[in-house]
């Protein structure tokens, strides 16, 4: 057992030293068998006791619950967001295991219980204030998801499903959708907010009678569904209820019925809603159920809440109304309100929406609900200066993290500061300042700077001053689109920087070719103004570049974390843009742009690898001169087939050979922390952007394996405990960075193992369970299918069957990956030589990955991250056939046709045999 002396080393530097002694007392005496235990796993301590220094809400929660400890224990490791799915498959599973408990109380517990994983690692400064909020919002999230479906199987059970009939009196159910508004519908929700609720369905009609007490109309089945939610997630138990939920915005207020069709809710806000409601809907959006209900109710009413013919000083004057009236209202308050004092969070809200509203209406760019999203906008359109942009970032992330700081001490929906001295000292340590005198100087500087930003925008002269001086700022180079011909809103958005006197025929050529092919990329280059000095001329040769050296050079001498993580994504940026500018014109060929984009990863990779180690010098203050940490990838990055916005599919190995001697921490703790700075490097959200989504599901025994793994117990579990599944993803398994001798051990032993596994199992068994994950496969993609659009990828025909029936084969007949050259194609070649394939089937699959893989492609430029055929949109669909030198959309369709079907032909051929 740990002694008090033990204890106050851990302590040293945590607030409320005396309530985490006390904490520590009780947890012995109450729970000594977890007590025993976690005196073993002094991180583990550590992090229990820091919880309790900083929050007596969940101190208390864990000496009610000491299982959560074990929970913690395996959860604490990752520091990715978890989403709103993955929230929902631990709910699901905490209330089998709490079937007992009545269903509003289980709720209230989980949402107890994923918050203590949450607030830790606030506390260990591990996500964002933007991360943070999201996966609070993806909690309550999940919470309102949950408690539809569960409400939604009661009234069924009560009147039938509802229904709503088409044009030809077709009957369908009727769809129902949960409106986030407020700081959830911006995903920025807090500890302790209140979540704003409207309830929207899709269409009026009656039910089908089939339940208990027979038919009812839909509004009055939506109502009691409404009804049924907000008890469920609202209702005030001995424990507290999940949250407090605030119907108050609905149509109508307290007098309008909690549910309310489409055609009503758009009706009500174009006609009778005040200007302070339409505000509202800036921060909305679906939040549980069906999403297309908001979206057919936003469609009717966007252009009402940013309307073309609101003139600025108007928006500025509305919002500035409903700022006077909150002063009004916190007039009786004593200390300072973090939320609604001057220079409080609201008032950089309100900032961000007053601008939204006064610009939105003719810049749809701008209609972003995210607060710090917003700013970063109204900036890259010179509506605010970088100066004003950092300090409402920097003041906005010290605010709320002191909101939170305020509100999970007791759980309570408080934004006062306390003037009482000895509290105010451990909020301030809290907050990691040391002495009051200077958190209240840092708090000073940064309401301050608010303030002042705030009354520059409202002040009496600002839209005056804002009309012209835009208006100055646009007058060159209007000019000079005018004069090229080439009007559209993408060109018109640079009037907004400071570019208008370098925008010359050429560079004015180059930013519409963008516009026009690649819409993600041109967005990408509206936020980041800055690069479009960089691109190169359409004469100008293609080159190489050493990527991993420009980089390392970029960050090596950074002072910070954060300065780090903004100059990583600022270069990868600028690197990404001129691939898919080689790309847009066409100078260079696919493979190439596929090989540059792998060694663009690689290279982030590697440095985030050099960042994690070093970083973890500073975490320990320890020299680490050896670091065998290896990064292996599966996937497109084990293939060396990037592509724009692909995942990076990644396994992470450590050689747990070597000896370890940190603070006496074990291997699985050293390297569950490298990874967590190693993870946050390559994929946090930054204000300068992020770089790739990091996936680790598909290292041993997935979410609930370790993040890192030994190099031993990975070879271990490759031959005891894997799947089929697994040998066929780790085919492609290849080492990318980190130490390059355990990432070349790593790889070509899992890939001697895997191929091994294969020989000694029954061929018909590989081929039964290799066709029963692809057709899995198929069908839980196809769940969110949207009308009749053909996934290329996923749906039949598609790119799967092509990956599934080379692994197959290379499975079957060990013929591994070959060590220069994994490529698709390259692979396809390999196999025909040796007789796995017909020349058939070969001809079949090499020629219908061609297409597929360049329309693939092509999609992800000038549409964006999507596997389904677009055909909504005709224009990007021309554009593609052009790209890939065909005539019409029809023609391309007309091919897509025949190569699947092909595809499929030579799968089923080869998974039969």
């Amino acid at each position: 057992m740990m002694t008090i002396e033990n204890i106050c080393e851990l302590t040293a530097d945590l607030p409320d030293r005396e309530g985490i002694r006390r904490f520590y007392e009780k947890l012995s005496n109450d729970s000594p068998f977890e007590a025993k235990k976690l005196a073993k796993n002094k991180g583990l301590l550590s992090d229990i006791l820091t919880i309790s220094g900083y929050s007596p809400l969940l101190s208390l929660t864990i000496l009610q619950n000491p299982e959560y400890i074990g929970w913690l224990k395996r959860q604490r490791i990752s520091s990715t967001i978890r989403t709103k799915e993955e929230l929902l498959e631990s709910l699901a599973r905490f209330a089998m295991t709490n079937s007992q408990i009545e269903p509003s109380i289980m709720l209230s517990r989980f949402r107890r219980r994923e918050l203590i994983r949450i607030y830790l690692k606030d506390i260990r400064g591990l996500g964002t204030i933007a991360e943070i909020t999201e996966e609070l919002s993806n909690l309550a999230d999940a919470i309102l998801e949950y408690a539809l479906n569960l409400s939604r199987q009661e009234l069924d059970n009560r009147y039938g499903v509802p229904l709503e009939f088409d044009d030809k009196n077709k009957a369908t159910r009727a769809k129902f959708c949960i409106v986030a508004l407020g700081k959830l519908g911006s995903k920025e929700l807090n500890y302790s907010s209140d979540i704003d609720l409207v309830f929207i369905y899709s269409n009026d009609g009656k039910t089908s009678g089939q339940g208990d007490k027979g038919e009812t109309t839909n509004r009055q089945y939506f109502v009691k569904l409404s009804e049924f939610v907000s008890k469920l997630v609202g209702k005030q138990i001995g424990e507290g209820a999940a949250y407090r939920v605030d119907l108050r915005l609905r149509p109508h207020g307290r007098v309008g019925a909690l549910a309310i069709s489409v055609r009503e809710a758009a009706k009500y806000y174009r006609n009778s809603a005040r200007m302070w409601e339409k505000q509202v809907l800036i921060r909305s959006r679906a939040s549980a159920g069906d999403g297309k209900v908001f979206r057919d109710f936003f469609r009717l009413v966007e252009t009402d809440v940013f309307s073309e013919e609101l003139k600025v000083e108007e928006a500025l004057n509305n919002v500035r109304l409903s700022k006077e009236q909150i002063n009004l209202e916190k007039i009786r308050q004593n200390g300072f309100d973090v939320k609604l004092g001057t220079g409080g969070i609201r008032e950089i809200e309100f900032i961000a929406q007053a601008l939204q509203l006064a610009y939105g209406g003719k810049d749809e760019w701008l209609r972003s609900p995210h607060t710090l999203i917003s700013l970063s906008r109204l900036a890259d359109r010179n509506l605010l200066t970088e100066t004003e942009l950092t300090q409402l970032f920097e003041a906005y992330d010290f605010l709320r993290r002191l909101e939170h700081r305020l509100q999970m001490e007791h759980g309570l929906q408080t934004h006062l500061v306390p003037d009482d001295i000895e509290k105010k000292l451990i909020i301030s340590q809290r907050m990691g300042i040391h002495f009051v005198a200077d958190f209240n100087v840092e708090l000073e500087k940064h309401t301050n700077s608010v303030n002042r930003i705030f009354t520059n925008i409202f002040g009496e002269d600002f839209a005056e001053y804002s009309r012209k001086n835009k208006k100055n700022a646009n007058i060159k180079i209007e000019k000079k689109v005018v004069e090229s011909g080439n009007i559209d809103t993408f060109l018109s958005s640079f009037a907004k920087s400071e570019l208008e006197e370098k925008l010359d025929e050429k560079k004015i050529s180059i930013l519409k070719k963008f516009s026009e092919i690649s819409p993600p990329f041109s967005e990408m280059l509206t936020a980041n103004p800055k690069f479009i000095e960089d691109l190169p001329n359409v004469s100008d040769a293609f080159s190489d570049k050493n990527y991993f050296e420009t980089i390392h050079q970029k960050i090596e001498n950074c002072q910070s974390f954060a300065d780090c993580l903004a100059a990583l994504r600022t270069t990868w940026a600028s690197f990404i843009l001129k691939i898919a500018f080689f790309d847009i014109f066409q100078t260079t060929d696919l493979p190439t742009i596929r090989d540059l984009q792998t060694k663009l990863a690689e290279a982030c990779i590697e440095n985030s690898v050099n960042t994690a180690k070093n970083e973890l010098e500073k975490y320990y203050d320890i020299n680490i001169s050896d670091f065998p940490f290896a990064v292996l990838g599966v996937g497109k990055l084990g293939s060396g087939g990037m592509d724009y916005d692909s995942d990076l599919d990644l396994i992470l190995v450590y050689d747990d050979d070597k000896p370890l001697t940190v603070n006496d921490l074990t291997h699985k703790e050293f390297y569950s922390k490298a990874v967590e700075i190693f993870v946050t490097t390559l994929s946090s959200l930054t204000r300068d952007g992020s770089l790739y989504r990091v996936d680790l599901r598909l290292r041993p025994d997935g979410k609930n394996g370790s993040t890192a793994i030994g190099k031993n117990a990975f070879f271990n579990y490759l031959e005891t405990r894997s799947a089929i599944w697994e040998w066929l993803a780790y085919v492609k398994i290849r080492g990318v960075a980190g130490n390059a001798e355990l990432a070349k051990y790593a790889e070509e032993e899992a890939r001697r193992i895997i191929h091994n596994n294969a020989l000694n199992v029954a061929r018909e068994e590989l081929r039964t369970e290799t066709k029963r994950i692809r057709e899995k496969l198929e069908q839980s993609k196809s769940n969110s299918r949207r009308g009749k659009e053909i996934d290329i990828k996923f749906g039949e025909g598609g790119l799967q069957d092509i990956y599934f029936a080379i692994r197959f084969l290379q499975l079957r007949d060990n013929i591994p990956d070959d060590a220069e050259n994994r490529s698709t194609l390259f692979s396809l070649d390999k196999l025909y030589k040796n007789d796995s394939l017909s020349k058939e089937n070969y001809a079949k699959l090499a020629d219908g990955y061609k297409f597929l893989s360049e329309l693939d492609h092509n999609l992800r430029l000038c549409v964006g991250r999507s596997t389904r055929v677009p055909y909504a949109n005709q224009k990007a669909l021309q554009i593609i056939a052009n790209r890939m030198n065909l005539q019409t959309t029809a023609e391309l369709l007309e091919q897509l046709t025949q190569y699947r079907l092909s595809i499929n032909s030579a799968y089923e051929n080869i998974l039969q045999n």
